[in-house]
């Protein structure tokens, strides 16, 4: 008795209907990236090892799905991989076994193919990049071993008019996908360095930005607990306090963060840099939040997190932010780089959970001609022809079969018109259409099909 047929654990077959529509944000994220002149680029599924390991802190590397090394059909080899296996059991090197690994994100290999081609490219270089990732992660609800990621990003240049058109992106972007409720939230990384800064230096910023980062799961008092486990004292704590208390209008935040970290150079730049982006940018659902403090060891100036419409309980469905030096870890110093990505899976489910997606979406083929017999399906299929050169997608029923059967199978397939072509219409060189959502019914002249079938 054979095996029943699965899948890899944290891996998800994806049938026509949600093809489609992750088909649909993809596609409308792609026109946008390339309204602004960004350009695609694909990365392998694998890299060398030592292009990954040591990118993602130690967590992450555990995380990293390491690939067999080739070769295990060679006899000669058996002797030496068995060597090898006896070496990793030991606690030693593993560089016999496995050499590459799957990409776990698309950023580092993007920042490997900068390095590797800056004397080619043309600075600024804008790419966009689609295409799945791969985690050794526990899988669970909303968490899975493959998945893909959609980022932007802009490398080679410091100006902040990259920023604001990233935000012009999101807002596209969730405009035409009907996501008009979005929050995009804005911080600076020199913001956060200045409030250490004003707490007893900058060594305390991974202390404090680990307890700010927790406000929203465990709330103000249990975040002034943390800090002061985490050896800050009452001033420092008051003055994060104030910091955190901060509301209004981004214009009245700007305010009341300036007698807080104004005194700071690395204040005073984020505070610049957020006005720069706030009054130059075209969405009105950019929100300054001073509590925002993603990726902290990674980003270095303006950071971004989209949310959903606050009607769906999702959270972020994107992220990104400003990096000086992302290629140096490959030797190339001092190019400098923003990006952002979008969270396609947690987009779906906020679409979905909205009922967001049109209603075309679901559309494959246009038109369905009836089978009646070998004669009327010869008709049919070259009357067919004629339209798929015409951009119709159509299809002709398999077989020869009762109306009723090939009426439920247009209606299962979501199919909007059928042509019926019996030896009446043969003769008069008609064909019946039928519109399935209207009903409306007409006899169409065959040369005239293609006008009439979207009435």
């Amino acid at each position: 008795m054979s095996n029943k047929p699965s899948i890899p654990a944290g891996t998800r077959d994806f049938g026509p209907e949600v093809v489609r529509k992750r088909q649909f944000i993809f596609n409308t994220i792609r026109s946008v990236f390339e309204l602004y002149g960004f350009q695609p680029l694909e990365t392998p599924a694998m890299e060398n090892m030592e292009t990954l390991m040591g990118k993602y802190g130690e967590e992450g590397d555990k995380l990293i799905f390491r690939i067999l090394n080739n070769g295990l059909d060679n006899t000669a080899k058996h002797q030496q991989l068995r060597e090898d296996f006896e070496k990793v059991l030991e606690g030693k090197n593993i560089k016999g076994i496995t050499e590459r690994a799957l990409k776990y994100d698309l950023t580092i290999p993007f920042a490997r193919y900068v390095a590797m081609n800056h004397g080619q490219l043309t600075f600024p270089f804008k790419r966009y990049q689609i295409q799945p990732v791969w985690r050794a992660d526990r899988p669970q609800k909303g968490r899975y071993r493959e998945f893909y990621q959609c980022d932007a990003d802009v490398v080679g240049s410091k100006q902040l008019l990259n920023e604001v058109e990233l935000t012009n992106i999101y807002h596209d972007v969730f405009s035409q996908l009907g996501l008009t409720g979005y929050e995009l939230r804005i911080n600076s990384r020199k913001i956060l360095t200045a409030l250490a800064e004003s707490c007893g230096g900058a060594e305390k910023m991974i202390d404090i930005t680990i307890a700010i980062d927790k406000l929203d799961k465990i709330g103000l008092d249990k975040v002034k607990e943390e800090l002061f486990q985490r050896e800050l004292n009452e001033e420092q704590v008051t003055i994060i306090e104030k910091y955190l208390n901060i509301s209004g209008s981004n214009e009245e935040k700007i305010m009341q963060i300036i007698p807080l970290v104004g005194n700071y150079p690395s204040g005073v730049e984020g505070i610049q840099e957020l006005k720069t982006v706030c009054s130059n940018s075209t969405t009105a659902n950019l929100v300054i939040d001073f509590t925002l403090a993603r990726g902290l060891n990674y980003y270095t100036g303006i950071i971004f997190e989209a949310k959903a419409p606050a009607s769906v309980k999702m959270g972020s469905i994107g992220g990104g932010g400003r990096y000086d030096d992302l290629t140096g870890l490959f030797g190339v110093p001092n190019i400098p780089g923003v990006g952002i990505s979008f969270g396609v899976d947690r987009i779906y489910d906020v679409m979905e959970e909205l009922n967001l997606f049109p209603e075309d979406v679901y559309t494959g083929t246009q038109v369905l001609f009836f089978n009646l017999g070998a004669e009327e399906s010869s008709k049919a299929f070259n009357t067919m022809q004629l339209l798929r050169k015409q951009g119709v997608r159509c299809e002709l029923y398999h077989e020869s079969a009762k109306m009723d059967k090939q009426f439920k199978y247009a209606e299962k397939k979501n199919i909007g018109f059928i042509v019926i072509i019996g030896s009446t219409e043969i003769q008069n060189n008609t064909g019946v259409v039928k519109n399935l959502k209207t009903g409306v019914q007409q006899t169409v002249p065959l040369a005239d099909l293609s006008n009439k079938l979207f009435i």
